[in-house]
């Protein structure tokens, strides 16, 4: 059973292992983590669909790490699995290059490794089977090599410590809300507990909101919608800050004097994640929507979908209220989302708690190549109650 201490998979470094069938990325991983953690044989293709693994890696901390199907994959289901394969890259933090040392790379190697630098994803290639002789002789480019092998452990240690180097990111990351708060501020967070929340335990955005303003010596006042009059009340004074979900955003924003800041957690993952300038543009196109609109709702987890669900049943009701418009819309959720998302005239993403930043940022990037607008459930909701400046206010200091 997974603690309520564990890292969240989002939070992971996520370290995808790449390359054509039979080169060793399987007893590589088994070699670099220390257990079984893949399937190895020596029939090419026995990895048929990317395989995920939250651990602790030292010295790169807890990671995900993520075994793929061989790249060079043969057939329909083999094109499939190819397809996963590189749909894995738009969520990779570092990306090991694994090529059999005891063949000349393959075409496929050379076009991964285009890929990554591409997609600017730091990888190092790993040359497997070192134990069996020196390895053909190639050109990497400034990508470091680290020749391994799973029989002896050479090199295994070194990979290691290039994977941890490769996931040090050149700029901090954007805390939840820690960065917005001084020691002693209170913050009051609604909560509302109704048949949609999950049972027995906040989600996990409510969680990390609440470590985060522990992080900044700050008091958090968690409270549901029904007991917010009531806690402004008890307090001394005003909070320094009053976070919601957004589904709660027009009662919240009716109890919560004006000159109190006011913003939903959803908002401030969009921030995390560095979307939020995307978003914002994407939310102001819901009074914009043409007269036959198509709305792709999007989640980045699976959960079991209650009567009021928000992403299949809410939204959709909402935005249809809320435009002048006749709109139909399509839903997708966890890993799937769609490579061509032209057919949308607005793309509207849950917070993304689930997801990496790296693939919330393709996302967004994503529907913003095919000219697509995109924004996220919190900015939307506070959109069509008329108070988005309101909460995207308290996000800078």
């Amino acid at each position: 059973m997974a603690s309520l201490n564990d890292v969240p998979s989002a939070d992971r470094v996520h370290i995808g292992f790449f390359g054509v069938r039979n080169a060793g990325k399987s007893s590589l991983i088994n070699a670099v983590t220390g257990q079984d953690l893949a399937v190895v044989s020596d029939v090419a293709g026995t990895t048929t669909d990317p395989v995920r693994k939250a651990m602790e890696l030292l010295p790169a901390g807890p990671v995900l790490i993520i075994d793929t199907p061989g790249i060079d994959d043969e057939g329909t289901l083999g094109e499939a699995r190819v397809r996963k394969t590189r749909r894995v890259l738009n969520s990779v933090d570092v990306a090991v290059l694994v090529v059999d040392a005891t063949r000349p790379p393959a075409a496929a190697d050379t076009d991964l490794a285009a890929l990554f630098v591409d997609k600017r994803i730091p990888y190092v290639v790993a040359l497997t089977k070192s134990d069996l002789g020196e390895a053909f002789a190639h050109d990497w480019g400034e990508a470091p090599v680290v020749a391994t092998s799973s029989v002896d452990g050479r090199g295994v240690h070194e990979l290691k410590e290039t994977i941890a180097h490769l996931a040090k990111k050149d700029e901090p990351e954007i805390p939840i809300v820690r960065d917005l708060l001084s020691p002693g501020d209170v913050v009051v967070l609604v909560t509302p507990i109704d048949e949609s929340a999950p049972k027995g335990r906040l989600i996990l955005p409510q969680q990390q909101t609440i470590r985060d303003v522990l992080e900044a010596d700050a008091s958090a006042v968690v409270v549901k919608e029904t007991g917010l009059a009531q806690a402004l009340d008890a307090l001394d004074g005003p909070p320094r800050l009053v976070i919601t979900d957004s589904q709660a955003f027009a009662l919240v924003a009716g109890i919560v004097p004006d000159d109190v800041p006011l913003t939903s957690f959803s908002i401030l993952m969009s921030r995390h994640k560095g979307t939020l300038d995307a978003q914002l543009d994407g939310a102001a196109e819901l009074g914009r929507l043409p007269k036959q609109a198509h709305i792709l709702i999007s989640e980045g987890c699976t959960h079991h979908r209650q009567c009021e669900d928000i992403g299949t049943v809410k939204m959709p009701r909402w935005i249809a209220d809320y435009a002048n418009s006749e709109v139909s819309f399509d839903f997708t959720s966890g890993g799937d989302f769609p490579d061509d998302v032209s057919p949308y005239d607005l793309v509207v993403h849950c917070g993304g708690c689930m997801l990496n930043e790296r693939e919330m940022l393709w996302r967004a990037r994503h529907a913003a190549a095919q000219g697509v607008p995109f924004t996220n459930y919190g900015l939307a909701i506070a959109q069509m109650n008329g108070i988005l400046e309101r909460a995207v206010a308290p996000l800078s200091r």
